[in-house]
């Protein structure tokens, strides 16, 4: 039995990650999205992701209860095991992760894709600020990580301008994973 692949959504933060993950997912009924788990703060949103103390994200780790974890943005994120049963069931699985456990990720998942969005950074300015998640020297601080590159080694990357209209993100991800045959 083949596994499908996981598709790594990266990109800096306000570059509309999640927005075309809930895309993708919706317009192929085949790909499924992971919820991570991160230990952000009550009052605190963002995603769709399960909240846990800092405290019981180390006890599932001790558990071996993720695929992947790590820490980064002050917050530890993980990625639960689970992610191995949807592949079994799914064309492809979906999952936010930051660019620097790619190289990682793919040597725990294999079959890995990397969608690399970026964002004209007028664009990013303007929606950190309306998300409002961040004050303002935090905003600032992920403007500035916003063109790290990603790490060498990865064997299959899609890169993404999502400052656009969403549609237009979508069809063009879309058309790079199903390319046409000739």
């Amino acid at each position: 039995m083949t596994v499908a692949p996981v598709i790594a959504v990266v990109g800096p933060s306000g570059v509309g990650k999640d927005s075309v993950m809930e895309a993708l997912a919706a317009s192929s009924p085949g790909i499924h999205r992971v919820r991570r788990v991160i230990t952000r703060p009550e009052g605190e949103e963002g995603e769709d992701f399960d909240r846990v103390s800092a405290e019981r994200f180390q006890q599932l780790v001790a558990e071996g209860a993720f695929a992947l974890h790590w820490f980064a943005h002050d917050l530890f994120y993980g990625v639960p095991k689970r992610i191995e049963d949807l592949r079994q069931q799914a064309d492809a699985v979906l999952v936010n992760l930051s660019r620097s456990v790619l190289v990682h990720a793919q040597e725990e998942f294999g079959d890995l894709i990397v969608i690399s969005l970026t964002a004209e950074p007028d664009i990013l300015a303007r929606r950190l600020s309306a998300r409002a998640r961040e004050n303002a020297t935090e905003q600032a601080r992920r403007l500035a990580r916003a063109k790290a590159p990603l790490p060498d080694g990865l064997t299959r990357v899609i890169e993404i301008d999502n400052s656009g209209p969403l549609d237009a993100t979508i069809n063009a991800i879309l058309t790079q994973l199903q390319p046409e045959r000739a």
